[in-house]
């Protein structure tokens, strides 16, 4: 394959490419470093809500990998982006969603009534979901940052906020809006950032694929997070299929 041209933009995704939970996947940061050596941008891609950007950026310098805050985007910030600067919001999430809500104007109330409830990733507790859902059966809007049902760690597949999202949405039988990884929302965000998309790397294609569509760009499959050979149906098929990011990487600059 030919290698990447100078101005291209490759959005990556970060749990399954990157790290596994705190754990580094080997090779990634020479992969961006690489990248960025031919000319490329590299923005990070997440549908994990949880962090703070500062704790991203902070978790990206232990891995190696030196960014600012324009280099990334999250789906918190996504849900953010969905709601009016001034209105109210219940959450069912973690600091990252709260963090992306205040710097949009919104105030975060601990029950309803709320215009509306974000539901993100975060330790199941039943009192919040049902505090949550309370406050959506009493008019609220429903957003989700993400519907990611697993998240990827080196002990294997934890529940992801997908899983917290269905028992918001099944306790107030509302269907919820999504925010992050492939909708609109997201979407519109890497649009507002960097334009037109080259390659969307990631290891979920119905996530990751998705968005690719979305975007219009090529999809690069890595096979070191959730999907693995054969554990996933192929609901968008990969332009591109490897092991890990250096090794996608590797193949379509060259080898040195």
């Amino acid at each position: 394959m030919a290698g990447a041209a100078p101005g291209e933009v490759w959005v990556v995704d970060l749990d399954g490419v990157v790290w596994l939970a705190d754990q580094p996947i080997e090779g990634a940061a020479h992969a961006v470093e690489r990248l960025r050596a031919s000319g490329a941008r590299v923005l990070f891609a997440t549908n994990n809500a949880s962090p703070t950007v500062e704790q991203f950026i902070d978790r990206l310098a232990k891995a190696a990998i030196e960014v600012q805050s324009d280099d990334l985007v999250t789906s918190a910030l996504a849900a953010a982006s969905m709601l009016d600067p001034g209105s109210t919001a219940v959450i069912c999430a973690d600091a990252g969603v709260s963090e992306a809500l205040m710097h949009r104007g919104v105030q975060v109330v601990a029950e309803g009534p709320a215009d509306s409830v974000v539901v993100g990733w975060t330790r199941f507790d039943f009192d919040r979901v049902a505090t949550a859902a309370a406050a959506v059966r009493a008019g609220a809007r429903l957003i989700g940052t993400n519907e990611d049902a697993t998240y990827p760690t080196p002990q294997g597949l934890l529940p992801g906020a997908g899983a917290v999202l269905a028992a918001v949405a099944t306790a107030s039988q509302t269907t919820p809006e999504v925010a992050g990884k492939p909708h609109a929302p997201l979407a519109s965000l890497i649009h507002q950032r960097v334009g037109k998309v080259s390659f969307v790397v990631g290891d979920r294609p119905s996530t990751d694929g998705a968005l690719a569509n979305r975007l219009q760009a090529k999809f690069a499959l890595v096979r070191s997070g959730v999907t693995k050979s054969g554990k996933e149906p192929m609901t968008v098929h990969p332009d591109i299929d490897a092991p890990d990011f250096a090794t996608l990487v590797d193949r379509v600059l060259g080898l040195p």
